[in-house]
């Protein structure tokens, strides 16, 4: 590695420049004489915000620009929410090391006490993501939605002005920035399965930068690489863009790996699976739970949203 410094591609958003911090404390840490520097990237996905995430080309949107900075040499390294990531890396590209993963749930904000349970009939819940919007609706048919983006703070606000009776936001990303004090509930998988990857943070590097990949090992947490593999298998098999509604989360019973998936309609249904098997055959069971699901017509669901990819 030399003396290099070493340039972490980051979006601006405060959560995002937390993770990229995060990350440089971290190879602070490996090396304490090693210079670390952010290079803040604003992306077409923190640009545009008055459109839902599903016109505008899903959550690719938000990581391109650091991308293209790693391929031009701009950047050594880019941080990642790994939910925001497709399926997907651009050639030359790879997930160097995931970390250990934060709260994988969906958090609950609401204004009425009672949490999840004392939301009035016809409550107003924030967000713009399908995958939550399904699995909400098919517990509460009542419920009502609304279109809600922008960073954390933004959102927050929106709720405290009263423009909601709730929101729903990552819990992980409320832990770090210090607002798990705001979470009336975090929402069991039986109510909202989370996105795949959520939680989880990557480092993407250029795939030949091999002193770089061999300096970030230290940081790989071996549980997040087998659930993270079997939830993007999940998803490279269904062959969902960024906006489809497709929640997936694995989780480790010692040796195995129990994985299960939801793909929402439009009618307000979900289709609902489970596999379990060997860890160490983690992407193996992610297709094998896609081929199930497609067998059930979650490809009639996908194509019915728009949101099948060839």
């Amino acid at each position: 590695m030399s003396d290099r410094v070493l340039r972490i591609a980051t979006r601006r958003s405060p959560l995002a420049l937390w993770q990229a911090e995060h990350v440089a404390a971290r190879l602070k840490a490996l090396d304490p004489a090693r210079e670390v520097a952010l290079v803040p990237i604003k992306t077409q996905g923190d640009r545009i915000l008055d459109v839902p995430l599903a016109k505008i080309g899903g959550k690719g949107l938000f990581i391109k620009e650091l991308e293209q900075a790693l391929l031009d040499g701009v950047a050594d390294l880019a941080v990642h929410s790994m939910k925001d990531v497709p399926a997907e890396l651009p050639a030359g590209l790879c997930l160097a090391a995931l970390l250990a993963s934060a709260d994988p749930r969906d958090a609950l904000l609401s204004r009425h006490p009672g949490a999840w349970a004392g939301l009035p009939e016809g409550a107003w819940v924030g967000t713009s993501s399908l995958r939550r919007q399904c699995q909400l609706r098919a517990q509460r048919p009542d419920l009502r939605f609304a279109f809600l983006r922008g960073n954390v703070g933004t959102r927050l606000s929106k709720l405290d002005a009263g423009d909601f009776d709730a929101i729903v936001l990552a819990a992980a990303g409320l832990d770090r920035l210090g607002l798990a004090e705001r979470i009336s509930e975090r929402l069991p998988p039986e109510i909202s399965l989370p996105a795949v990857g959520q939680g989880v943070i990557g480092i993407e590097c250029r795939e030949d930068d091999a002193d770089l990949r061999a300096w970030l090992s230290p940081l790989e947490d071996p549980s997040s690489r087998q659930r993270v593999t079997a939830e993007r298998a999940l998803n490279a098999g269904l062959h969902g863009g960024c906006q489809a509604p497709i929640a997936a989360h694995a989780r480790l019973d010692g040796a195995a790996l129990v994985l299960d998936a939801r793909v929402g309609a439009r009618d307000g249904g979900v289709l609902a699976d489970r596999i379990e098997g060997p860890a160490s055959a983690a992407a193996s069971l992610g297709h094998a739970l896609a081929e199930a699901l497609l067998a059930r017509g979650a490809d009639r669901l996908l194509r019915e949203w728009g949101a099948l990819e060839p």
